[in-house]
């Protein structure tokens, strides 16, 4: 009785430290109504005039909710990956910039730093940018949505990517 004791408690400790954390009493910067839900698995950012998908590449949007495992990736892969990527029958996605990027960053929460009811399971890890270091040509630039830092990482690390368009 006392492993079976133990183990919930454990699962259950588990379970708190992967969830969101946000504070109540500071400001949204992503909140829900910045983003239209558009229904097919992409939201469009009214604020800065980008479609994204809701999911990390390798997830798959079911039932309203992004399934599956992100797919990490070093960044000339992330690069072509979104080479020609067609999602929701439109074409013209591609890797954002670090700028781009970081806007969709909920700095009241971490864990991930994100809006989850526009964007549900976001990994709380680093994001590729398109954006290159200026001062090393072997690294470019991710942000983090554990708690929307932004930092310079090698290009053959494995990262996660998220995919955006200019909107129509």
């Amino acid at each position: 009785m006392k492993i079976t004791c133990a183990a919930l408690l454990v699962s259950l400790v588990s379970l708190s430290t992967n969830a969101q954390t946000c504070l109540s009493d500071s400001p949204e910067t992503a909140p829900a109504t910045q983003f239209v839900d558009n229904g097919d698995g992409t939201v469009t950012d009214l604020t800065h005039g980008l479609m994204w998908m809701q999911c990390s590449l390798g997830q798959t949007w079911e039932n309203g909710t992004c399934s599956g495992d992100a797919d990490a990736l070093n960044w000339q892969q992330a690069l072509q990956q979104a080479h020609g990527y067609e999602f929701a029958s439109l074409d013209g996605w591609r890797l954002p910039n670090v700028k781009e990027l970081a806007s969709l960053t909920e700095r009241q929460c971490v864990r991930p730093a994100i809006n989850e009811t526009r964007f549900p399971n976001t990994p709380s890890d680093d994001f590729w940018s398109s954006t290159p270091s200026l001062s090393d040509p072997q690294r470019a630039w991710v942000v983090a949505f554990f708690n929307s830092s932004n930092s310079i990482k090698q290009k053959d690390l494995f990262v996660f990517v998220r995919l955006v368009r200019t909107a129509d």
